[in-house]
């Protein structure tokens, strides 16, 4: 079965660096021994990790919770650009690890104090000059995805209730619309063929026969392959009435699978968590263990009204 298959991408970051920071952070907190043991499968790249402690301790990181919300520092990778995110009460032993001599991965990493919650940011900086570069970031509630393309499924209702869910590398980046069954026509291979070459997170959105709106969030474009890509950030989202998103559950990694047959979403299970054919027509949701998704439309069997996939222009 394509499923068992399923891998998880390289890893962007040092073993040596991610598992560090992530005794660290087992050490600081002081979980029991047996919590370690989980943060081995999630070791991979910044965004996967991130997405394990949103799982692992939500009541911290969602963005939802304001009560329990610290002021953050950022911990940048000075070479590859990468990010972890840590709080103020951490950052000097944080600061002890990086110093420490013995572990050369160490020096790649600095600390960045986020000094001003009114000015954005840094990580959306696309100049390689430090001199030029913000060297801070705080999150932006009212900040909303910018579409550069006309949508004829996606209004700003849409984009205030996802906007929360989209993970922070998609933000100060202006969407554009990358396949629609409007404009393309219906066909999975034209899809996978207007994807070619990209290496950005994509958002699909479906329209059915019910004028019911939901669809996906992969953290990787749409392709045709032998084995299971993405990682925890891709998640499922349904308007149906009211906005519900479905977040990786950590039970299995079978995100997204595509053939020149079908594209597949979420498994695991009796079905897919959507699952679309070859002419983008006939598709299914079912409940699936990747996602514990309920059905994303009234019900498990629909047909495609509209299509549009959107990707993030870097």
């Amino acid at each position: 079965m394509a499923e068992s298959q399923c891998g998880h991408a390289a890893s962007a970051l040092s073993l040596q660096t991610t598992f560090s920071l992530l005794l660290l952070t087992v050490h600081h907190l002081r979980l029991p021994p047996q919590s370690a043991m989980g943060v081995a499968y999630s070791v991979g790249e910044v965004d996967h990790l991130y997405t394990f402690f949103v799982q692992w301790s939500p009541e911290i990181y969602t963005k939802g919770n304001k009560k329990r919300r610290h002021p953050h520092y950022l911990i940048r990778e000075k070479q590859q650009k990468h990010y972890l995110v840590g709080e103020k009460n951490k950052v000097a032993v944080i600061n002890k690890l990086l110093s420490n001599p013995v572990n050369p991965a160490a020096n790649n990493w600095e600390i960045i104090t986020v000094k001003d919650p009114k000015r954005r940011l840094s990580l959306c900086s696309s100049e390689d000059s430090e001199a030029d570069e913000p060297d801070y970031q705080r999150e932006d509630d009212d900040a909303l995805p910018v579409l550069d393309d006309e949508s004829q499924l996606v209004d700003g209702y849409h984009l205030k209730r996802l906007a929360p869910h989209l993970p922070a590398r998609t933000q100060c980046h202006p969407w554009q619309l990358v396949y629609s069954t409007a404009i393309h026509g219906s066909s999975l291979k034209t899809l996978y063929r207007n994807m070619a070459g990209l290496d950005s997170p994509v958002l699909l959105v479906i329209k059915d026969m019910h004028q019911k709106v939901f669809g996906a969030f992969s953290s990787d474009p749409f392709k045709v392959s032998k084995y299971c890509y993405g990682t925890g950030e891709t998640f499922l989202f349904s308007f149906n009435p009211d906005f519900q998103a479905y977040r990786w559950s950590g039970e299995n990694s079978y995100f997204v699978s595509g053939n020149l047959e079908s594209l597949q979403i979420g498994g695991g299970g009796g079905g897919f968590g959507l699952w679309l054919d070859a002419d983008l027509y006939h598709g299914s949701s079912f409940s699936c263990p990747t996602f514990h998704n309920e059905s994303l439309s009234t019900q498990e069997d629909f047909v495609v009204q509209d299509l549009e996939v959107w990707t993030v222009q870097n």
